[in-house]
């Protein structure tokens, strides 16, 4: 698949601002995707005290919930560590694993936010963009916004509000569990948002995906360290 090349990735602070704003405009936050087969997962690791990232891709058949294919990639962060700019940092070693799949996914899912952000355009958000996918933002914590409390059952959900505008759910994925906050990257609304991590679901907190994608990850992470930054390549395929 062709990934979209829009703009730099090693730039300052106050450009990685104005092209957030910039490409915002073209985001698609409406409708989204009536029907999926296959579904990705992606997460970044990086190694402590160092610039190397690494990225896993995962793609999952929704059905059944197991591995169709996955690709890790490693490589050095052009971008300092610095909350609501995580997309500079990571969504280029995304794109390179994700260059590798040998098949592409109808739905992606990452640990970050979409519009959930201070200037709503996170991580899922710019990979929707350069990749030309709807995507999903399903993070661990929050990172803007006021919310009640959801319901304490699976598929209990509460609005996320900024600045008077809803820009996702507050959502229970696992009975008595901590909820994720789901925020719709691009090509996608907010309630198919939820309904698609509530159908990527394996009895877990985390959506399979990104579960999964999380454990590659840490694998590539680990091989890296103990055979001297060397990658372990993962490259699956079994349609």
């Amino acid at each position: 698949m062709r990934i979209r090349r829009l703009h730099r990735w090693d730039v300052g602070v106050r450009r990685a601002a104005a092209i957030q704003i910039a490409l915002r405009r073209r985001l698609s936050l409406r409708g989204g995707p009536r029907t999926v087969t296959y579904v990705g997962g992606a997460d970044v690791s990086f190694e402590r005290g160092g610039d190397t990232l690494h990225a896993a891709v995962v793609v999952l058949d929704l059905k059944t919930l197991t591995q169709v294919a996955s690709a890790s990639a490693t490589g050095r962060a052009s971008f300092p560590y610095i909350p609501g700019y995580l997309s500079f940092r990571e969504a280029p070693i995304i794109a390179k694993a994700f260059a590798r799949l040998t098949v592409v996914p109808d739905l992606l899912l990452c640990d970050g936010q979409g519009i959930a952000h201070p200037r709503g355009f996170g991580l899922a958000s710019h990979l929707g963009i350069i990749l030309g996918l709807p995507t999903i933002g399903c993070a661990k914590s929050r990172l803007v916004g006021e919310h009640e409390e959801p319901g304490r059952l699976r598929g209990a959900s509460a609005p996320l509000m900024h600045e008077g505008r809803r820009v996702g759910a507050v959502l229970r994925t696992r009975d008595d569990v901590a909820p994720l906050y789901v925020s719709p990257g691009h090509a996608i609304s907010i309630p198919m948002a939820v309904h698609w991590v509530l159908a990527c679901g394996g009895g877990r907190r985390l959506p399979e995906p990104t579960r999964q994608a999380h454990i590659e990850v840490n694998r590539q992470r680990l091989y890296s360290r103990r055979h001297g930054g060397r990658r372990c390549v993962i490259s699956l395929v079994q349609r």
